[in-house]
């Protein structure tokens, strides 16, 4: 028997005013969709800022359903987006951003696993790394440089 130690590695910025201006401004647009959140059961609304490497920014937010698990994560809903109308582009950057109509999200809340798996088949995809910030509804936010901080040990096509 042998032992895998798997480490991973945040930047951690104290708030949303001590990014870098692209970030900022990324980060800004993912708390602007958030509003537009469909959440009637959860009443946790998250938003999503997909930067391309085409210059362009690609938004989502979360979408429920009553009949779960048929609604799609705000990074999803973003993702798939891109995919579809700039499908030869790569993302650059993912901003991220949660919060609750019921109690404050003062800790950063990262994606989903569902989420983290379509990030990881995006940037396996386009063989670039995705940097991914993300944050609740104020206080720090986390800087990853790739997913595979989030999801190490990650599955892919060559597994199939």
């Amino acid at each position: 028997m042998k032992h895998i130690n798997i480490n991973t590695t945040f930047a951690v910025y104290p708030s949303l005013t001590d990014l870098p201006q692209d970030v900022h401004d990324l980060m800004t647009a993912a708390i602007e969709i958030r509003k537009t959140a469909y959440a009637p059961y959860s009443k946790f609304r998250v938003g999503a800022a997909l930067l391309l490497d085409n210059g362009k920014i690609v938004l989502g937010s979360n979408q429920e359903n009553a009949a779960y698990p048929s609604g799609l994560c705000a990074e999803r809903v973003a993702i798939f987006h891109s995919g579809a109308i700039y499908p030869d582009a790569k993302i650059l950057k993912l901003a991220v951003t949660a919060a609750s109509d019921t109690n404050p999200t003062t800790s950063p809340i990262p994606p989903c696993g569902a989420c983290r798996q379509s990030i990881s088949e995006y940037e396996f995809k386009q063989d670039t790394p995705i940097e991914i910030y993300f944050m609740g509804e104020m206080g720090e936010v986390y800087q990853s440089d790739s997913i595979k901080n989030l999801l190490p040990l990650s599955f892919d096509k060559n597994f199939l």
